[in-house]
């Protein structure tokens, strides 16, 4: 079989993209108020500009609890004609756009939000320096429908797609994590009762908007940590949300936001730079023991790809390959090995129009040095701090 060119079109469920390059969510801290604001539409707009087939909003919030904090769009009515802007703004570049939809479950900061997070079963979120409660069996009837509502208001924005987050121990993965998920009745235990709240809001997602737009999922392959989500029950997750026919595509991630972050985010662990942005105790508390929480972990190209190919092996869903992505030859690799799909983040924070660079000389290297301090900067407004 032929290889794909990553900068062909390429089909994803009802959409052709210009290419194969999405730009991955990465929270902005750009919506004041848990609305658009015209940074978070620039942001979009320059990736879109800057070549990518499609980019991400970050973390769009189906419920006021579900926010990591405050100032995180919120799906209701109040946030159409914003979101309305940035989907003009982005389709008037020539890229599609999808509205990364979820529920931040224990990593919700429930000062912030002013209502106290929701998770598999109690845990304390050294954030908000808050115990979450463990969901009801109404909470996640609210929250499964939530989803729905969510992705039916992105259609009515003019998003092309949207994202189910399903990874980094937010609420769906909460529940798939072993080490999190303790709970006794029909949403703990077993594998199969462990996925009900994944598989279950991607059902309701495409119950509600059928065809009309396309439906990733975003999946941890690996929560990283001892006692999580491993590889093993995750290729059965994923292979349960093929069979279920809600997916359109699979984006594979790893890691905890909660337990493990720098998982996913190889390279230096930023932890001055990280603790700079909180305030005391919780800055005292990172300077002394940030290293046993942001772990270094070396950085290589293409990093996740062991770990996706065992999960390209099973499924024949559409996959799209995550974690250092940052040079043409990675993509070519990526595409060889039989993924659709590539996404790339900390590359285009550096460099939005990299994608347009890479067109023109394949050989342009990306400037993304790995040091990883745009991470702390989501507390502020994402960004590279070097470029």
């Amino acid at each position: 079989m032929s290889v794909p060119d990553v900068f062909a079109p390429a089909r994803l469920g009802p959409l052709t993209l210009r290419n194969r390059v999405i730009k991955s969510a990465t929270f902005e801290h750009m919506a004041p108020g848990a609305l658009v604001g015209d940074e978070l539409i620039e942001f979009h707009r320059a990736h879109a500009a800057g070549g990518v087939g499609m980019t991400t909003v970050a973390y769009c919030a189906v419920a006021p609890e579900g926010r990591t904090e405050f100032d995180q769009i919120l799906m209701r009515p109040e946030a159409l004609p914003g979101l309305r802007r940035l989907t003009e703004a982005v389709h008037a570049e020539g890229a599609a756009v999808s509205a990364q939809i979820g529920h931040a479950g224990p990593v919700a900061n429930g000062r912030s939000n002013g209502v106290h997070g929701l998770a598999a079963s109690a845990f304390f979120n050294p954030m908000s320096m808050q115990k979450i409660r463990p969901a009801t069996h109404a909470d996640i009837e609210r929250i499964t429908r939530a989803h729905a509502d969510a992705a039916l208001l992105a259609v009515e924005a003019g998003f092309d797609a949207v994202e189910i987050h399903m990874g980094h121990n937010y609420f769906a993965s909460s529940f798939l994590s072993p080490r999190l998920n303790r709970r006794k009745d029909e949403y703990g235990g077993s594998l199969a009762n462990r996925a009900k709240v994944a598989l279950g809001a991607a059902r309701a997602v495409r119950e509600a908007v059928g065809d009309r737009i396309a439906i990733l999922a975003k999946l941890n392959m690996d929560d990283g940590v001892g006692g999580g989500l491993r590889p093993k029950e995750s290729v059965q997750v994923a292979s349960w949300l093929e069979r279920d026919g809600s997916l359109d595509a699979l984006e594979l991630t790893a890691g905890s936001s909660l337990l493990n972050p720098m998982y996913l985010f190889r390279g230096d662990a930023p932890v001055k730079e990280f603790a700079e942005v909180f305030s005391q105790p919780l800055r005292a508390g990172i300077k002394l023991g940030g290293k046993k929480f942001l772990h270094a972990y070396p950085y290589q190209e293409a990093f996740l790809l062991e770990t996706a190919r065992l999960f390209r092996k099973e499924l024949s869903l559409p996959l799209v390959l995550l974690g250092g992505i940052t040079g043409r030859a990675t993509m070519d690799k990526a595409m060889a090995e039989g993924f659709e799909f590539v996404a790339m983040a900390r590359a285009l924070l550096r460099e939005p129009d990299l994608l347009n660079r890479l067109q023109k000389d394949p050989a342009t290297p990306s400037l993304c040095t790995h040091c990883n301090q745009c991470m702390p900067t989501i507390f502020t407004k994402t960004r590279c701090v070097l470029a």
